[in-house]
């Protein structure tokens, strides 16, 4: 008798074909933002890619490139979510407007776009946060399961990353 056999995630699928595209990193990128805005859901969506030499964050992608460009390079200040995120690769989950107020100089500009919750997901190869995935909605939308659920969207983001760094 043949055993069940379990069904592959469609979203997760969709994601590593992208991989094989030619129009890379936008095809994956994209991608990932199509499956998170499905499974976890957001209303902004950045990827953020790591320089820990010169302690700055460059933003590869975005979907909403009027508020959020592309390209655009900001130096991150030491302190619990650098050391949390970037340090130990932790994800953080910012709940309320609050949270986001005491982590991101720019809060009031998520909050203008009805943001007040936060999921950024570190991206890790050998030990290291190259970048994250950084998922924003309405207030309270992110819990301690959307971490699991996005991790292997995160990973999935690794090879477009190691090439940006």
């Amino acid at each position: 008798m043949r055993k069940a056999r379990r069904q592959a995630d469609p979203l997760l699928c969709n994601v590593a074909a992208a991989q094989g595209r030619v129009e890379q990193p936008n095809a994956l990128f994209s991608a990932l933002d199509d499956a998170l805005k499905s499974s976890i859901g957001h209303k902004l969506f950045t990827i953020l890619t790591y320089d820990g030499d010169s302690g700055e964050a460059a933003r590869v992608y975005s979907n909403l490139p009027g508020p959020y460009p592309t390209g655009e390079r900001k130096r991150l200040a030491p302190g619990p979510w650098t050391e949390a995120v970037l340090d130990r690769g932790e994800a953080y989950i910012g709940r309320t407007q609050d949270d986001l107020r005491n982590v991101f100089p720019d809060h009031e500009l998520i909050a203008s776009l009805g943001c007040e919750s936060v999921l950024n997901m570190p991206v890790r190869w050998r030990g290291r946060t190259l970048g994250s995935l950084n998922l924003l909605h309405e207030e309270a939308w992110y819990g301690a399961d959307d971490i699991a659920a996005c991790l292997p969207f995160a990973q999935l983001a690794l090879p477009a990353l190691l090439i940006q760094s």
